[in-house]
């Protein structure tokens, strides 16, 4: 993952294109791979966890989130991507893009005219919801 980062990094359009497995490459962009290297500044790599992938696995997977900025806009892709061992060699062979996690409360949301639940007696809007 991390070699694969810096091509893009290094606009290695051919190096990219060379770790991809033959399901992938046939689906491969290269003009606009290129174009999305070249027109990004890379601003990071963060591997978010790791499974297998070890010298005696077959399959591995790494997700990851890379920082990039285009036009002034800092993005952000986020992925889990699959990687298989083929010949020896480890190919990228797809990944699933990472949707944000939505926040849940633990407790039921406390309505504005719903008494405060410090304890003071009066309504949350006049209390702790100033």
């Amino acid at each position: 993952m991390r070699s694969r980062y810096t091509a893009y990094t290094l606009q290695n359009i051919d190096y990219l294109a060379t770790t991809l497995d033959a399901a992938e490459l046939q689906s491969f962009d290269r003009d606009g791979t290129a174009m999305w290297a070249r027109n990004s500044v890379w601003m990071g790599l963060e591997i978010i966890q790791t499974s297998a992938g070890s010298s005696d696995d077959e399959e591995g997977t790494v997700e990851f989130r890379a920082s990039y900025k285009q036009d002034g806009v800092v993005h952000e892709h986020h992925e889990v991507s699959l990687f298989r061992k083929i010949n020896g060699a480890w190919l990228y062979s797809g990944g699933k893009g990472v949707s944000p996690v939505q926040f849940r409360r633990d407790a039921p949301k406390t309505g504005r005219n719903e008494p405060c639940p410090c304890g003071s007696g009066r309504k949350y809007k006049k209390c702790c919801g100033k």
